[in-house]
């Protein structure tokens, strides 16, 4: 899992999460995350979408409609594996799993 690039050390508050709007797995896990509690805000938007690029206009938007994308408040980006992890980390339900999936 490669690490997030981006502010190393400032503490994620509010997670971006691109995903494949065109996906009918991706559309079903967003609705899935809209319904968890959270500890962190998560903003689903889906990928390659003007909202997408006004909200982070440095990204690689191409490669957000590859993999799973999500950007923390202080420009952190996870993508992959790593992204799941991270917004896993944001439900209250499913923080200690994101835990054990982070550790060797």
């Amino acid at each position: 899992m490669a690490p997030a690039t981006g502010t190393a050390g400032d503490p994620v508050r509010r997670l971006t999460v691109l995903y494949d709007a065109e996906c009918s797995l991706c559309t079903h896990v967003r609705d899935w995350l809209l319904r968890q509690p959270r500890l962190v805000e998560l903003d689903l938007v889906p990928a390659g979408s003007d909202e997408a690029r006004g909200r982070l206009p440095g990204l690689d938007h191409a490669a957000t409609l590859d993999e799973v994308t999500a950007v923390g408040d202080a420009g952190q980006v996870y993508r992959g594996a790593a992204a799941w992890v991270v917004v896993l980390w944001a439900l209250r339900e499913h923080r200690a799993l994101a835990h054990r999936l982070s550790t060797p």
